[in-house]
């Protein structure tokens, strides 16, 4: 029996969803939640609340939140290293940052052929070390989720920083504005959210597909493989069998790899973005608009946060 959060829109999606069990509620009072990331070592959780300046934490054994970073260069997406360190977009910053173990801030990327990034905003780490991440003009376009600016590069790109030399390589330059991102669990793809609809009437509100070249350094294809029937997507993740868990604006939306939308999580509030914890990693935790939530599954999300 699944609960009134749950909605099955495919048989196959009984597969990744437990019964009687319900959306629960962590924390609220944000004004706009983002940037889901897991650390396993601690079992607690980082996200950033955009408009406050401050990244919060959720610790997964007793349950309480604290602030973790006030003021926080208006972070908006995090991920995990492979050393375990926190890598974040700041729009305050205009930069990709990188939390070292003793607490020192190291800025990885803020300039592309001399120009002043826009304003980094989600970010993913591949299993070879390199840094991926989007940069649209979000935290520039006004002051509330950063501080209002014209673009120097005049265009919203995805970028790839090099682990060995740390040089920038823009990788996908046809985006009205790049977002979410997310690699397949074997790394063959990287899937890509444009939100250019905020920007442009009629513009895209879909994840486009790409295909990493033999060297996993470049992209190609981009072909589309899903429009948002509601509100926008944003952030999401894949689970180890390469389904889609993306938000929406009435919740999560679950894609099968071949873009058949399986069912949702229904949420109360517009949801931004997603991340897999709990030990098991089966523990979705979900960002919506001021709150906090999670839900159990049967998926699992992949070992490493990317």
């Amino acid at each position: 029996m699944f609960t009134a959060a749950i909605e099955i829109l495919d048989a196959r999606f009984k597969a990744l969803v437990l019964g009687n069990v319900h959306l629960e509620k962590l924390h609220t009072g944000c004004r706009w939640s983002e940037g889901p990331a897991y650390f396993p070592a601690g079992r607690y959780l980082l996200w950033s609340d955009i408009p406050n300046n401050r990244i919060l934490r959720y610790d997964e054994c007793d349950g309480s939140v604290s602030v973790f970073r006030e003021p926080a260069n208006n972070t908006n997406g995090h991920t995990v290293d492979l050393e375990g360190r926190l890598v974040s977009c700041e729009h305050g910053g205009r930069c990709v940052s990188r939390t070292e173990h003793n607490g020192k801030r190291t800025v990885l990327a803020d300039r592309w052929e001399g120009k002043k990034l826009n304003s980094p905003n989600d970010v993913v780490v591949k299993s070879d070390g390199s840094i991926w991440f989007s940069d649209p003009t979000y935290g520039i376009d006004s002051h509330y989720e950063g501080d209002a600016a014209e673009s120097e590069i005049g265009a919203s790109h995805v970028f790839r920083i090099d682990p060995a030399r740390g040089t920038l390589e823009a990788v996908a330059t046809d985006f009205v504005k790049p977002n979410g991102l997310a690699f397949s669990p074997d790394e063959s793809l990287l899937y890509v959210a444009d939100t250019g609809n905020t920007h442009v009437e009629d513009g895209p509100r879909h994840i486009r597909r790409f295909k990493l070249s033999s060297n996993g350094r470049k992209l190609r294809g981009g072909e589309e493989f899903a429009t948002c029937e509601i509100g926008l997507f944003d952030g999401f993740r894949c689970d180890t069998q390469g389904h889609l868990w993306t938000s929406a604006g009435d919740g999560v939306h679950c894609y099968h790899p071949d873009g058949t939308l399986l069912g949702k999580i229904k949420v109360p509030e517009v949801v931004a973005n997603v991340q897999f914890g709990g030990q098991k990693r089966n523990r979705l935790y979900i960002c919506g608009t001021t709150s906090l939530y999670s839900i159990y599954l049967r998926a699992h999300g992949v070992s490493h946060p990317r």
